[in-house]
């Protein structure tokens, strides 16, 4: 019963830090790149052909359901507007009986120019509204917790003046890419909203690059084995972010060999280690499937089982274009 409480009181401090807006953060994905438009907004369109991301994240979940996010994503290129258009639907529930939820729709566009013969650049723009609301009646306090009884059901805290708010929301990225690699920058919040319920609380601007490489490490490149498998691929990546004085560095590489991939990555903050994740995936030329598994290598990993997500995508057959369109070559996990 105690360590239950001692559990249940770790989240709350945690989650108080975020209703009160001092330090919130947004959500981490880890399988980046099958959430390409909440990774940077340029994205948009980069595989030309219409596609659909659908992803699910459960973190923490030994803390009470601590925090569940979900995503549905949508984005093509379109000739006329020489660049690519895009739309995601973004629902995060924290807490038990999801107490503090945010729930967004934004919609975005990418420019697509050529810089070099084999250089190109995509700079998008991504403006979007999220309404943030608090359920008072499902929050537990430090202050309503007895060791004996449990919880008693009275707090000393204040509840504030409104427990639901909208606001306009801002973003801007820029891809850099070839054949075989691409960089990326994205700054996230450029407006700052007031996203908390006490008072002015600006959200955080997050910063965050991305710079990645395809390997091919057959000794032919349109080699397939007698199984059927396609061309290995290893392809090593980093990604850095930066919100509200936190520092995320993201080192991970993947193994594609059609139809599977596998990966590998680690996440560490300046002075903290904070998790190994592992995925695996499955695709075809049309869909694709992926789990990944955070193990927290940090102060909480006794208190937390790790995270969990499963991402889920559809490329659709693309409609007749009148040039050839250059689609930028990524992991898709």
């Amino acid at each position: 019963m105690m360590k239950k409480f001692k559990k249940i009181a770790l989240f709350v401090a945690l989650f108080l830090g975020v209703a009160h807006g001092a330090s919130a953060q947004d959500v981490i994905f880890s399988q980046f790149y099958a959430n390409p438009l909440y990774l940077n907004p340029a994205f948009a369109g980069s595989k030309v052909c219409p596609r659909i991301s659908l992803n699910y994240r459960s973190q923490w979940p030994s803390l009470v359901s601590a925090f569940t996010t979900v995503s549905a994503s949508y984005d093509q290129y379109i000739d006329g507007m020489h660049g690519g258009i895009g739309a995601i639907l973004l629902t995060d529930r924290q807490g038990d009986h999801g107490a503090l939820s945010t729930s967004s729709f934004s919609a975005m566009y990418a420019f697509r120019f050529q810089l070099a013969r084999d250089i190109w650049v995509n700079a998008g723009l991504k403006a979007g509204i999220v309404n943030t609301s608090l359920d008072w009646a499902n929050l537990r306090f430090p202050d309503m917790i007895d060791n004996v009884t449990g919880f008693t059901g009275m707090t000393s805290a204040q509840m504030p003046e409104h427990t639901n708010k909208w606001y306009l929301d801002f973003d801007a990225g820029a891809l850099i890419y070839g054949s075989s690699w691409y960089v990326g920058f994205a700054a996230a919040h450029l407006t700052q909203p007031s996203n908390g319920f006490y008072g002015i609380t600006k959200l955080p601007i997050k910063l965050t690059g991305n710079v990645g490489a395809l390997i091919n490490i057959a000794e032919e490149a349109r080699r397939t084995s007698s199984l059927g498998l396609g061309t290995p691929v290893l392809s090593p990546n980093f990604i850095y972010q930066y919100q509200a004085g936190f520092h995320y560095f993201n080192y991970g590489l993947y193994l594609d060999w059609m139809p599977f991939i596998v990966g590998i990555w680690f996440r560490n903050g300046i002075e903290n280690p904070d998790a190994f994740i592992f995925q695996v995936g499955f695709q075809q030329e049309h869909f694709k499937l992926g789990y990944s598994y955070d193990v927290t290598v940090s102060k909480l990993a006794n208190n937390t089982s790790g995270a969990h997500e499963i991402s889920l995508g559809f490329l659709l057959p693309c409609p007749e274009k009148k040039h050839k369109v250059k689609a930028i070559r990524c992991p898709s996990f």
